[in-house]
Order: C-alpha cells, then sequence, then structure tokens
C-alpha cells in the first residue's frame, strides 16, 4: 500500500497535470525527497534548508505537521498527505 499525495493546482504542472500520485514511507523530508526524484522541482516549492516553508502547509491524515513533530513526522502506508501551498493575490479596493 502506498501513500496518497494530494496535489494543489499550482504544484500539478510538476506532476504532468496528476490530482493524486504515490508517495513512500519515512519522515516528511525523506518523503518529500523522494517525491523529488520522481517530480523535479517539487521539493524546491516544499523545502527550504530542510524545513517545510513557511507558506506551504503539509497535512498527514487531516493534521498539520506541524502541530505534529513538524519535518520529522512519519508519513505510513495508507496515509493521505495534502501539500497546501499559500496563494497570494487580489486587489485591495
Amino acid at each position: 500500500m502506498a501513500v496518497k499525495v494530494k496535489i494543489p493546482v499550482p504544484l500539478r504542472r510538476l506532476t504532468q497535470g496528476k490530482e493524486e500520485i504515490d508517495g513512500v514511507p519515512g519522515t516528511i523530508i525523506d518523503f518529500i525527497n523522494d517525491l523529488e526524484q520522481k517530480y523535479p522541482g517539487m521539493a524546491e516549492m516544499i523545502v527550504s534548508q530542510g524545513k517545510v516553508r513557511k507558506f506551504v502547509n503539509v497535512y498527514i491524515n487531516g493534521e498539520d505537521i506541524r502541530l505534529l513533530q513538524e519535518e520529522q513526522t512519519q508519513v505510513r502506508d495508507g496515509d493521505e498527505v495534502l501539500i497546501v501551498p499559500a496563494i497570494a493575490g487580489g486587489a485591495y479596493p
């Protein structure tokens, strides 16, 4: 059984348009490094200097990793990971 990864629209250009991809168990950092091997450019969008970027939220089974063990949070077979980069935009009236 694999780890399911939900890919938001801004990152789908890196996954050839796929909405969901498979990942491997391990710590979040191991997990992201594996995604980088399969989808070059992915890690750069999610982490910097071994830490998840401040404007990116990562959830495992609906739980924010910042409320768990951050980058050392374990991802297990059957888990669902959601990566949500913050999107800014719009204009003040």
